[in-house]
């Protein structure tokens, strides 16, 4: 039987519908067998599709006799639910604000590391000759947004340093895709995305980067989890996945064209601009710590006050797996 905190945790993904967010139903409280790692990841997931392609992670968990299963979701809120419902053990790189929505619903998720955060790779864009130049310039226009992402609570942090609120603009909820075609077809004033969409939007129509979470804004840390039976149980997989994850952002880092060319042929998008989009991003992997956590509080009292999450969060109340020497 699903339990009352997996109820919840849907009942959010349904709430966030109209932002296009898929769900990803699953079937309940599969078990793991002890010699399979399954890793949830999406599609933009840079390292973890870096260690697929390559097939690092394989080999480094060989002498452990484990195996990886390899189960790609549409959005993170999908795949902290497979978490929870253990239909999966890990879950590759989520944006800050989804861990919040999680722990709102009761999620026994395991911090496992963070990447540094990467103020840079999120923006909110406006048409190269329009008319708004300062941030005050967005109240009464319409702004795509995705509802719950890391860019919304963007969105709430700059309008906030503006004077605004969310009441002073009208929000259009919109997945990526739909959000960038409402952007290039100019039927909104501005549009907040997350790379690699915004840099690649960018160079399609020479749009101008109103504001992105620099000046202390919004940091933009993404998140890996594990469930917290899993974290429990499998120590040993978790330090290996923790040390390849850090050894692959610094491969990233260090190795920019060669990253780009393999992760442009995964996606589909111009190695230029795949170089340029990781260039906003830390991808500097680390232990999470509880002081480390202090900006998801503020993200979860901004989006309780939103109406966004149904209840107070205490985002250090939570699980964190410590890597091994750590």
């Amino acid at each position: 039987m699903i339990s009352r905190r997996s109820i919840l945790l849907s009942a959010l993904a349904s709430a966030l519908a109209a932002t296009s967010i898929g769900f990803f139903s699953q079937p309940g409280f599969a078990q793991s067998s002890s010699d399979t790692v399954r890793i949830g990841y999406q599609r933009s997931s840079t390292l973890i599709a870096v260690l697929k392609s390559n097939g690092e992670l394989d080999k480094a968990l060989a002498p452990l006799g484990v195996k990886v299963t390899w189960n790609e979701f549409t959005s993170g809120l999908p795949l902290l639910e497979s978490i929870n419902v253990g239909s999966v053990d890990f879950g590759a790189d989520v944006a800050d604000t989804v861990p919040i929505f999680a722990q709102a619903a009761g999620a026994q998720l395991a911090y496992v590391a963070e990447e540094k955060a990467s103020p840079s790779a999120q923006a909110i864009l406006v048409a190269e000759k329009s008319p708004i130049q300062t941030l005050a310039d967005l109240k009464g226009k319409k702004v795509a947004v995705t509802k719950g992402a890391g860019s919304h609570y963007l969105l709430l942090a700059a309008l906030a340093k503006a004077g605004l609120t969310f009441k002073d603009i009208t929000p259009a909820y919109l997945a990526p895709a739909d959000g960038r075609a409402a952007f290039v077809s100019n039927n909104v004033d501005a549009w907040v995305a997350w790379d690699p969409f915004y840099t690649s939007a960018r160079h399609q129509t020479n749009a101008h980067v109103l504001s992105d979470g620099s000046g202390g804004l919004a940091s933009y840390k993404r998140y890996y989890l594990a469930s917290a039976a899993f974290a429990d149980k499998r120590s040993d997989v978790l330090n290996v996945i923790y040390t390849k994850l850090a050894e692959t952002g610094r491969w990233v880092k260090e190795h920019p064209k060669d990253a780009a060319a393999l992760l442009a042929g995964l996606w589909s998008i111009e190695p230029a601009i795949v170089e340029e989009a990781n260039s906003h991003r830390s991808y500097a992997v680390d232990r999470v710590t509880p002081d480390g956590l202090s900006e998801q509080q503020k993200i979860a009292d901004v989006f309780f006050a939103e109406g966004l999450i149904p209840t107070k969060v205490k985002t250090d109340a939570v699980k964190i797996w410590t890597p091994r020497g750590s």
